[in-house]
């Protein structure tokens, strides 16, 4: 039999998203699936008390539980007597813990019934510490990394009156000139769905009334990451095996963890805006996974509902909003003006109405913000940029950088170089050092590659210039906090001359670290590339200073693969830091000198050209599947640097798979081991990986699909026996043929090594 998950679609749903049936013919042997896990129920008593004040309020109050504000909007001038009317339930954009206590106050003491505002703000990866960024945490192939990071983050922005983080963002993104891919882990829902609850346990703690927690708020729902051409805000067109089994996978990880809230995303999912689709914010996210927080919009996308050409207005907008399942307008202010009217027209059922003010009122019940909504000063003042967070910061910085190339073992730099070039636009970049999403904090706070490197080599005489400069020439949405600075360089004479004072700083140094990549704007949201080269002349500064014949290393700082096919050939040694946060240049010269040795993995296929993308690993075969590299005439079809891959100073031996049995019932776990052995004289971390392939069933499967992995740490020359748990969860997926969730019998491969071209390969024989 088949897992029964769906109900019966209706005509609105199929419109809404996916002509699902649960009616079909059950697949031919497959074993009814176990069904989702749901989320750990919420008190109680924090729903008596949300009815018990619901009953007290008016429409117009209720209403206004469900506006959020922002105060760098039009909309923010003037708002304090709209929170002293109850009319306001949330605010975003305010930092400074003195005003939001200002405000709180007026909350708490001058309006009728005295509810607290819940303060939210984009705490994507760090508040005033910034830490590397999501696809960075990705790459460390360490959920706890993450879980500490976000742990932190939620210290520090809750110490400023900061309860409500936008973060995590879980898209599955597969192609690289979508801007946003650096706020997510990449292309795989294994390793997503990990990364996900790791970052809503870090946000959330064990107890939400603790002061120095965040509410979760997992974005954004979903298939954004799917948008056409890699262009931000554009159509998603996903199917439902590319639904169920990629794309939504990483959000049920987050339900599942407890994330308090969900955010809905900008764009058409399959024709239908996410923001007013109902199939997505009820039959998905209710009924299947038995949400119980609330779905807050993306900005003003409710009101854009009606520019997609999906509501006829904005009063149209508002009703069908909130009637699909957003309980909260982020910004726009169609709730606000149209709600009202259409309760009492019968548009909105006033059910409706309480069931979205009661979840509010649950969270900030949940939040402890009744007792106390206010800003802590005195812990304000001991967590920001405290040691403790530098340390963190740094830390995850060095177990999140990828050694793409290391010939000859250029590196680490055992010695202190007599002279060191430190050349790149973004060698001394403090802005550009935090990366994308870093809105609160400051660039004066931040260790450059160039400083991280004069602190850790004092001995050495080291020279610094830019070379050359890049900038975006459109606008970013992050211009008001960190605007892109304006050339210097404004005549050709004026760059040439700095080019060869570059080029003669690496002709006359021992040795020269290349900092190259993308400025912070050019990475994150209204940030899509048409191109993954390296902008502006940075590649002729880096074939320049080459073909000097001295030693270079490149130092990448990006949000995304970049086009780096050259240097992979020409380069001896390349390391990929992403954007590494505050202590990002401390890191890196960790990193450098071998006080740290790299041990992250790509969390991302790597393309050796746009024109490959989208490209990933977990594609399916196809007829010409013996030559599955020479796909295109002009190239290779093969990926520069496939993913789960990365270099280290240690090597490793991984050797003597052994599956705890040969044959499996449907519903147990399957034990799988792998011995690994460090064979260099270096202490080093490894990343053990597991994937599977089911051989025949209902439908095709993609080649390989990740299903555990574990990171480890070993001496020199030290062994160990690493068993990785295959889950039976794992091998149930959603049928395009039968159109419903499927755990078939039958031959699975299995394969055990540091990426996914593993070649350790047993299988078992899966039975009812």
């Amino acid at each position: 039999m088949v897992i029964r998950v769906l109900r019966s679609v209706s005509a609105a749903a199929v419109v809404g998203s996916l002509a699902l049936s649960c009616c079909m013919t059950p697949t031919m042997g497959a074993q009814q699936a176990a069904p989702p896990t749901a989320p750990a129920p919420i008190d109680p008593a924090a729903y008596r008390f949300a009815d018990k004040l619901l009953k007290q309020m008016t429409l117009e109050e209720k209403v206004g539980q469900m506006t959020q504000v922002a105060l760098n909007s039009p909309d923010g001038p003037g708002v304090e007597d709209r929170i002293r009317k109850g009319l306001v339930g949330s605010l975003l954009f305010i930092k400074d813990p003195n005003e939001i206590n200002r405000m709180q106050k007026i909350a708490m003491e001058e309006s009728r019934l005295h509810i607290p505002l819940l303060i939210g703000f984009d705490v994507i990866h760090g508040y005033r510490t910034i830490y590397p960024v999501p696809l960075a945490m990705a790459a460390s192939w360490e959920p706890e990394t993450a879980e500490k990071a976000q742990r932190m983050a939620a210290r520090e922005a809750s110490s400023f009156g900061i309860r409500w983080a936008f973060a995590p963002m879980v898209d599955i993104a597969r192609d690289p000139r979508w801007g946003r891919i650096m706020e997510g882990a990449g292309e795989d829902p294994y390793l997503g769905a990990r990364m996900a609850e790791a970052q809503v346990r870090g946000f959330q703690g064990k107890d939400l009334s603790d002061p120095d927690t965040l509410l979760a708020c997992v974005k954004h729902f979903a298939g954004y990451g799917g948008a056409v051409g890699g262009r931000d805000y554009d159509s998603a067109n996903l199917s439902d095996d590319q639904l169920y089994n990629v794309y939504l996978k990483p959000y049920q990880a987050a339900v599942n963890a407890g994330a308090g809230s969900l955010m809905s995303a900008y764009m058409d999912l399959n024709s239908v805006p996410a923001t007013g689709n109902k199939w997505l914010l009820h039959d998905v996210l209710r009924d299947q996974w038995k949400f119980p927080g609330f779905v807050v919009s993306d900005w003003e996308s409710v009101k854009s509902l009606t520019t997609h050409g999906f509501t006829a207005d904005d009063h149209d907008a508002a009703v069908r909003a909130v009637n699909a399942g957003v309980a909260m307008e982020m910004t726009s202010h169609t709730y606000r003006e149209q709600l009202p009217s259409a309760v009492q027209k019968g548009e909105v059922s006033i059910a409706t109405i309480d069931g979205a003010v009661r979840e509010i009122l649950v969270a900030k019940y949940r939040l402890g913000l009744f007792k106390n909504p206010y800003a802590d000063l005195q812990r304000n003042a001991a967590e920001t940029l405290s040691e403790e967070q530098r340390a963190a910061t740094r830390h995850a910085a060095t177990r999140t950088a990828v050694l793409l190339r290391n010939e000859g073992k250029l590196l680490p730099m055992k010695q202190a170089p007599r002279t060191l070039a430190v050349i790149g636009p973004l060698a001394d970049a403090q802005a550009d050092t935090m990366g994308s999403w870093s809105l609160a904090g400051h660039p004066e706070d931040t260790i450059t590659v160039l400083q991280g490197l004069k602190k850790r080599f004092p001995t050495s005489e080291i020279r610094s210039t830019k070379g050359v400069e890049i900038w975006r020439d459109q606008r970013s949405i992050f211009d008001d906090q960190f605007p892109d600075p304006k050339p210097t360089l404004t005549t050709e004479e004026a760059k040439k001359a700095e080019f060869d004072r570059a080029i003669e700083m690496v002709r006359n140094s021992d040795m020269t670290v290349l900092v190259l990549g993308e400025a912070q704007t050019m990475s994150g949201e209204r940030a899509s590339r048409a191109s993954l080269t390296l902008p502006g002349k940075q590649q002729e500064l880096l074939e320049a200073a080459v073909a000097t014949g001295k030693p270079v290393v490149l130092v990448l700082m990006n949000g995304r693969p970049l086009d780096i096919t050259w240097a992979s050939q020409h380069v001896p040694a390349i390391l990929d830091v992403w954007y590494p946060g505050t202590e990002g240049g401390n890191a890196v010269a960790d990193l450098l000198s071998g006080d740290a040795n790299p041990g992250g993995k790509l969390p991302i296929t790597w393309p050796r050209s746009v024109g490959q993308v989208p490209l990933y690993y977990a594609d399916n075969l196809t007829q010409i599947a013996s030559e599955p590299n020479t796909r295109y005439w002009d190239s290779s079809s093969a990926p520069l640097y496939p993913f789960g891959f990365g270099l280290s100073y240690s090597s490793f031996a991984v050797s003597n798979v052994h599956a705890a049995s040969e044959t499996l019932r449907m519903g147990q776990p399957l034990q799988v081991s792998v011995d690994v052995q460090n064979t260099s004289d270096t202490a080093g971390d490894d990343v053990v990986q597991l994937y599977v392939h089911q051989r025949a069933g209902s439908a095709s499967r993609p080649v390989r699909e990740l299903k555990a992995f574990q990171r480890i740490s070993l001496k020199p020359h030290e062994s160990r026996t690493v068993t990785l748990t295959l889950q039976p969860n794992e091998l149930t997926y959603w049928s395009a043929s039968s159109r419903s969730w499927v755990t078939e019998p039958g031959t699975y491969d299995v394969w055990t090594g540091d990426s996914v071209k593993a070649d350790l390969h047993t299988t078992f024989t899966l039975v009812r």
